[in-house]
């Protein structure tokens, strides 16, 4: 089993050495490898058993790192970049040959970030190569926030975890192309709508999400799913169809009387959808039991990190 720790040093050797290594960030926690050796990368898929079609994202620690491997950054993006890193933010750019082709699946663009997260950016900054990271967990399953989780998941096939805590946002970032002066979202995540808007007006969704060749990761139709049937509605209406005993409930506000308590999962009592962000994957994780045979959930308001919790529901119950 992995051993979890905040030995930064330790870390920097695995990670020299070729091995992987889970990191946390602020989002969630990362399967990180170095994303300048492509039998890292490989290994990061096979671990994950990701398909070789879905890129990677890279991370570091510095705009002027960022630079040694895009080959451009559009004055847009240097806009957000210079309002969100570091943070829950990926910016896909033009790639350099510095960047084998297997950590963007081919494209000519690469998906980067600096995270924000003490113990890792001080990783980062020890390391001469960025690292590829997305999720520390099984393509497709629910994302880590926490140490346990990924023990949980990944814990027989890594050797290292380093510890920084729960995540504080506990979604993914948001992804976003520059297409000339107009900025498209190709994944909502820590980042919002009204938050890029503050920086750059012009902000449209990316239309053509195709599962079968996503532009950038965190797009397939069906991700961070439970091993249990997700519905999503109108949650009291839908308990009318299942048998009380058997159904897990994750609500954005309310609590349910006829469920069980511990078959329950209040994202945010006092309706604070980034309380609702923080909760949402342990609350899918937590209701993904043996006795739970399917999990009732409601959508929440489409503001702010809304949209990306929402996005978060639709893709678990697809």
């Amino acid at each position: 089993m992995a051993v979890s720790g905040a030995d930064v040093q330790h870390a920097k050797k695995l990670l020299c050495s070729g091995e992987l290594v889970a990191i946390p960030t602020e989002t969630v926690y990362g399967l990180a490898g170095n994303a300048l050796n492509p039998r890292a990368a490989a290994t990061i898929y096979e671990v994950k058993n990701r398909p070789s079609f879905n890129p990677l994202i890279i991370h570091t620690d510095s705009l002027r790192k960022v630079n040694n491997y895009v080959a451009s950054i559009p004055p847009v993006a240097q806009k957000l970049a210079d309002a969100f890193w570091p943070g829950p933010l990926t910016i896909l750019l033009p790639k350099t040959d510095a960047l084998p082709d297997i950590v963007t699946a081919s494209s000519r663009r690469v998906a980067v970030r600096i995270p924000q997260h003490s113990l890792t950016l001080s990783l980062l900054r020890e390391l001469d190569f960025p690292l590829a990271a997305p999720s520390a967990n099984p393509s497709g399953y629910i994302s880590p926030t926490k140490v346990a989780h990924v023990e949980a998941q990944l814990g027989d096939k890594i050797n290292y975890i380093l510890d920084g805590g729960p995540c504080t946002v506990g979604i993914e970032s948001t992804i976003v192309g520059i297409e000339e002066d107009r900025v498209e979202v190709y994944r909502w995540g820590g980042v919002s709508l009204e938050d890029l808007k503050a920086v750059v007006p012009n902000v449209q969704t990316y239309s053509n999400q195709l599962e079968e060749s996503p532009a950038a990761p965190g797009m397939l139709k069906s991700h961070y799913a439970p091993s249990k049937k997700v519905i999503i509605g109108n949650i009291a209406e839908l308990l009318r169809q299942y048998h009380h005993s058997e159904v897990g409930v994750i609500s954005f506000m309310d609590f349910f009387p006829q469920i069980p308590e511990n078959q329950q999962c209040v994202l945010s009592t006092s309706g604070d959808l980034n309380e609702a962000a923080q909760r949402l994957f342990s609350s899918l994780r937590y209701l993904d039991s043996p006795s739970i045979k399917v999990i009732l959930a409601e959508f929440v308001p489409d503001y702010g990190l809304g949209r990306a919790i929402n996005d978060r529901l639709a893709r678990a119950s697809a």
